[in-house]
């Protein structure tokens, strides 16, 4: 059967990681792109290179007309969709609460909750045995920080995974009896660019003494836990939390 799934944010860090290991699982994969399109077709060309399914597919998530186009896309190359990972997603830089723009706060809920929301919506749409699909996975990324709040540097980002936590747990509820499992990882201190996005690319090493483990993770270690969720080993997890954080 053909497996195809859509990883959103897939071109840099957990996403490109993710790709590349579903790939070689037997996925076929889209990876979706904002606007790094030189590292997507990096990751479809390191694919294609070891005989896998994939391509390369430009969308912003927070944009409902980009998104449907995208599922679209992967409607016509690909074939049926079987997963989807909700990678995407942003920081902005270190701020204090009373700091905080409503510019900000709106990007961050639009590209981080409302992008994750859509997509899922229209993964259900084409997954769900209610819809005459055959079923599938969901894997949303969550993040420590919806635990720990992230106070003084990123609390709207918090906030944003602390409602992902939220949508997993009641879209997991609501599509366990139409074939869709949905489930979610929690990364912690992961070496990846995303740090430098918000304008602390030294961030997770100077934090690592404040790790259990004493050390970062990396996005391969995320990824192996995504892919085992998108798995069929994974077959009686649903609404279920991985937490790759080194204990922290």
């Amino acid at each position: 059967m053909n497996q195809v799934l859509l990883i959103t944010g897939g071109s840099r860090g957990i996403g490109a990681a993710t790709a590349r290991l579903a790939a070689r699982r037997g996925w076929a994969v889209a990876v979706n792109y904002a606007s790094q399109a030189a590292a997507a077709d990096e990751v479809v060309q390191a694919i294609r290179a070891e005989g896998g399914r994939a391509i390369a597919v430009q969308a912003d998530v927070g944009d409902e007309a980009q998104v449907l186009a995208m599922f679209d896309q992967v409607d016509a190359e690909l074939g049926p969709l079987s997963g989807l990972v909700n990678n995407a997603g942003v920081v902005d830089m270190q701020s204090r609460v009373d700091q905080m723009t409503v510019a900000r706060l709106e990007r961050m809920l639009r590209i981080n909750v409302i992008g994750s929301f859509i997509c899922a919506r229209e993964a259900v749409q084409r997954m769900s045995t209610r819809h005459g699909g055959r079923g599938g996975v969901i894997v949303n990324l969550s993040s420590a920080a919806a635990r720990l709040g992230s106070p003084g540097q990123y609390v709207d980002y918090a906030a944003s995974k602390g409602a992902i936590d939220s949508f997993t747990i009641g879209l997991a509820k609501e599509v366990a009896d139409e074939g869709i499992r949905v489930n979610a990882v929690r990364p912690g201190l992961i070496e990846t660019e995303i740090h430098a996005s918000g304008g602390l690319p030294d961030r997770a090493a100077q934090l690592a003494s404040t790790v259990p483990m004493k050390r970062t993770g990396s996005a391969d270690e995320v990824a192996n836990a995504i892919v085992w969720l998108l798995s069929a080993e994974a077959s009686y997890a649903t609404a279920s939390f991985v937490d790759i954080t080194g204990g922290r």
